[in-house]
């Protein structure tokens, strides 16, 4: 009999192109100069990222699989942050995700007893800011504008120009526009 617990999560092909982008990541982007955001850029394109102009990714930022990133333009990843992205995520422009920010793309079904792994899409709206050390889970959108507060977890979609808070995040505030 096979054991499900014994099956891997991901495709050869997949945990190939991860090991891979391991070995980019250790030896030329991690190391890089923290201005040197065309070069991390470039890299991060080799494997597949679609990033777009004015995008500031810092060396120390964790992104799991490059292929599943798309990042508008004026985007910003700071030292820190981790992209969790079995599946896809999309940072609309003038995006931020601060220090120890965490987008976590997947989870395991503990219903099911061989607990395999499940993902879902996440998106970050135009102008969004997760701010240090919170966390949007799988499948949750921000708003246009939308706010994630210091140490909140997004369980569920935030409405855009509101700022967030708390575990899980609840709205505290409309944002003030200007301009």
């Amino acid at each position: 009999m096979n054991d499900p617990y014994k099956q891997p999560a991901f495709s050869l092909k997949n945990r190939m192109g991860r090991v891979l982008w391991g070995v980019v990541c250790a030896f030329l982007f991690r190391p890089s100069p923290r201005p040197f955001f065309a070069w991390r850029n470039f890299l991060l394109g080799c494997f597949g990222a679609k990033i777009g102009k004015g995008t500031h990714i810092y060396p120390k930022a964790d992104i799991w699989a490059p292929w599943n990133l798309v990042c508008e333009d004026v985007v910003a990843i700071a030292d820190g942050a981790v992209i969790y992205n079995p599946s896809l995520i999309l940072l609309g422009s003038h995006s931020t995700i601060s220090q120890a920010g965490y987008l976590c793309g997947a989870t395991h079904d503990y219903d099911d007893p061989a607990f395999p792994l499940v993902s879902a899409p996440i998106t970050l709206g135009p102008y969004s800011w997760v701010c240090a050390r919170a966390t949007v889970q799988m499948g949750v959108t921000l708003g246009e504008g939308a706010v994630l507060g210091l140490g909140g977890v997004a369980t569920k979609d935030l409405d855009p120009w509101t700022v967030y808070g708390g575990i899980p995040a609840r709205k505290i505030r409309e944002r003030v526009i200007h301009g």
